[in-house]
């Protein structure tokens, strides 16, 4: 399993939260949108400019910054061990 920030994930790639990595006013509000450690995620798609991205989450979508998902940590399965 490899970690990343969830900016860097592609379309159709899932993984699971292991890490909100910022803090204050954005660190509360990624939370409060479900945000939290052990959330598993897949990217669902990305703007043309790739800014923002959509990511499915708990049944539902929610579309993220860039400047947000650069402080979420995701565990993806490696794709080159598989």
């Amino acid at each position: 399993m490899a970690r990343i920030m969830l900016r860097d994930m592609e379309k159709g790639q899932a993984g699971t939260i292991t890490a909100i990595k910022v803090a204050g006013g954005l660190g509360r509000r990624v939370r409060e949108m479900g945000l939290v450690p052990g959330t598993t995620i897949k990217i669902q798609g990305r703007a043309p400019l790739y800014d923002p991205v959509a990511l499915r989450v708990m049944g539902g979508t929610l579309t993220l910054r860039n400047n947000e998902a650069d402080f979420i940590e995701v565990e993806v399965e490696d794709p080159a061990a598989g």
